[in-house]
């Protein structure tokens, strides 16, 4: 059974820094997945914010977070994580990982492209 658990949200100052943390069961970083990061902020829909191919690295971005945020896997502990620098108010939003049966593809940012998700973890970016 896939199953998904995002961690790393917390209250930040506008231009600070959070890692948000995926880690993955059931499936392991040489299968053909790719781990996607969400966010929905309040009264709004979901948005793709970042996408990576766990065989070989590939990785997308919306344009919103280009140059601020990072994705990035660690094999060893099928752990995906998400470097968010230079946080903005507009950043504010629950946070989901999921994944996908098969490399992000072209409409990564697609929530209905994904199978599994984990739960939400909070980002709140003060001004």
């Amino acid at each position: 059974e896939v199953q998904l658990q995002a961690s790393g949200g917390g209250l930040v100052r506008a231009g600070g820094s959070l890692r948000l943390s995926c880690a993955a069961s059931g499936f392991t970083f040489d299968d053909d997945y790719a781990i996607g990061w969400f966010r929905q902020a309040p009264g709004k829909g979901r948005e793709g914010v970042s996408c990576i191919t766990l065989m070989d690295g590939d990785t997308h971005y919306a344009d919103s977070v280009k140059g601020r945020f990072t994705i990035s896997k660690d094999n060893a502990k099928n752990t995906v994580y998400l470097q968010m620098n230079s946080l903005k108010p507009e950043d504010t939003a629950v946070h989901y990982c999921a994944a996908h049966r098969a490399d992000c593809g072209r409409n990564w940012s697609w929530e209905y492209e994904y199978d599994n998700w984990g739960q939400g973890t909070l980002v709140t970016v003060s001004s």
